[in-house]
């Protein structure tokens, strides 16, 4: 593990501006680009000192506020912890900033992410890799099959709404992925049933897109949110070995 530097950045978009978390190793050499979406929460300490430590292993990893065109994060106020009681509360609140972001412009900001990634000298030529959380890790899913050249590596944990029945569900884009795929699924998860995840399987699978898809026992929706009574300790440890071996691999 190296030492890392973080810092907001900026990031211009067909739609205006994105505000980001950008972290690297400390060591004056470009790294792997890593695109990092986050949960519906939003980038906050805790997304800052998860991309921190992904770039302490040896990637650029930025981290935008996909919620940009309702506010600047936090784009509604947080707690330091986020318990049960409050959790509802809260995502009713985020309500309307989610609603801001169509799968249209989540695909034209990705698009302006990994320009922005691949134009920085603080990363190698080549793709790059993305992750996800919850409703990030949709997004990580459906920005490796609108840009199938430019993502080498995608991982989504505690996905939400992967494999729906909607028209412009995610998982319909298998048949354009290239990339190498990882996907950690909660036990028992409201927002990923067991139905979905069986349909993103044989979507993958029949599309031939090289992917391993696991679900952890006992793991509940957001389990690698440590500022949330959703964390999971092992389950999080399991998702950090998952990860980096799929980016040093594909990478």
């Amino acid at each position: 593990m190296t030492d890392v530097l973080g810092a907001p950045v900026e990031i211009p978009t067909p739609d205006g501006v994105a505000d980001a978390y950008l972290a690297h190793p400390d060591d004056g050499s470009p790294h792997p680009a890593v695109l990092f979406f986050m949960d519906a929460f939003g980038l906050r300490p805790h997304l800052r000192s998860m991309a921190d430590r992904l770039a302490s292993a040896g990637y650029t990893v930025l981290v935008p506020n996909v919620f940009y065109r309702y506010g600047r994060a936090p784009v509604v106020e947080l707690p330091e912890f986020i318990d049960p009681a409050e959790r509802p509360e809260i995502i009713q609140a985020l309500g309307p900033a989610a609603r801001t972001l169509t799968p249209e412009g989540s695909m034209s900001d990705a698009a302006a992410y990994l320009d922005w990634l691949s134009a920085s000298p603080l990363t190698v030529d080549g793709p790059a890799g993305v992750t996800g959380y919850c409703m990030g890790a949709g997004l990580a899913l459906r920005t490796a099959g609108t840009y199938p050249g430019r993502v080498a590596a995608a991982a989504g944990f505690h996905g939400a709404r992967l494999a729906t029945d909607a028209p412009d569900s995610p998982h319909l884009l298998a048949d354009r992925i290239t990339a190498e795929l990882y996907f950690g699924h909660a036990d028992q998860d409201s927002a990923n049933p067991a139905e979905q995840i069986d349909r993103l399987e044989k979507a993958l699978t029949a599309a031939g897109v090289r992917h391993r898809s696991e679900v952890y026992p006992g793991a509940p929706h957001g389990f690698t949110q440590a500022d949330t009574a959703m964390y999971g300790a092992e389950a999080t440890d399991r998702h950090w070995s998952a990860l980096l071996d799929l980016l040093n691999r594909a990478l």
